[in-house]
């Protein structure tokens, strides 16, 4: 039997919305994508500096027209630097306009696990700007200083992984003398600062537009199937 498609958005949505209450933090994002809208809850308690950083560069707009410029299906999605001259990828470059490093906040608790975001850095501790990544696998090594410090968590995705992973899985190859540059474009159209309800609605439309292409989905199959029993029928 078929099951509704307003059961399904709400049972894919329910370990989140009942998870609401719980959440003592108010700093949310909606970062749309051309590949789809990915929620971030941003842990101001555990973070000040990060959160403070990232949300002033999403209020600039500056992330406005960058692109997610590495991309390790394994490992992460790293975005916030780079945009291009109209012309994908031969136009790609670092964008200017970044503000002054911020110190690193490794040691705040929060771990590199599949779905956070945490602040991009040189091999220098206290180099973090614009850029930031998002862990598409747990990264716990990620967690260990290296050079004096690991890298600083400071939210993680609410909703929208599955946009994660289709910009997790696209083709990459060596482009701008970089490696990991994904060979479609991942654009980042516009990242907002939201209240905890505007996000959690952000969370339903992400999780009743799942539905949405799964119902379509199984349309498309189970179409497929009915065209195969006909052919069956007919060579019988």
């Amino acid at each position: 039997m078929r099951t509704p498609r307003i059961l399904l958005s709400a049972l894919l949505a329910l370990p989140l919305l009942l998870s609401v209450n719980a959440v003592a933090q108010d700093d949310y994002a909606v970062m749309k994508t051309n590949l789809g809208t990915i929620v971030l809850e941003l842990d101001r308690a555990k973070a000040p500096i990060s959160v403070e950083n990232f949300e002033t560069y999403a209020k600039d707009g500056y992330y406005n027209g960058t692109v997610f410029h590495r991309v390790i299906s394994g490992f992460m999605i790293q975005g916030g630097g780079f945009d291009f001259h109209g012309v994908y990828p031969a136009g790609l470059h670092q964008k200017p306009g970044a503000r002054e490093p911020i110190k690193n906040e490794w040691q705040n608790g929060l771990k590199n696990v599949r779905g956070s975001i945490a602040m991009a850095r040189t091999n220098e501790p206290d180099s973090a700007t614009s850029q930031f990544f998002i862990n598409t696998v747990d990264n716990a090594f990620l967690d260990q200083p290296r050079g004096g410090a690991a890298y600083a968590v400071f939210g993680k995705v609410i909703g929208g992984m599955d946009a994660v992973d289709r910009i997790r899985n696209l083709p990459t190859g060596q482009i701008a003398g970089m490696r990991d540059v994904p060979t479609q474009e991942a654009l980042i159209e516009s990242v907002t600062m939201v209240s905890k309800s505007k996000a959690y609605e952000a969370v339903v439309a992400s999780a009743e537009a799942q539905v949405a292409k799964i119902e379509s989905e199984l349309a498309k199959a189970k179409k497929a199937v009915e065209e195969a029993k006909a052919k069956a029928k007919s060579a019988g």
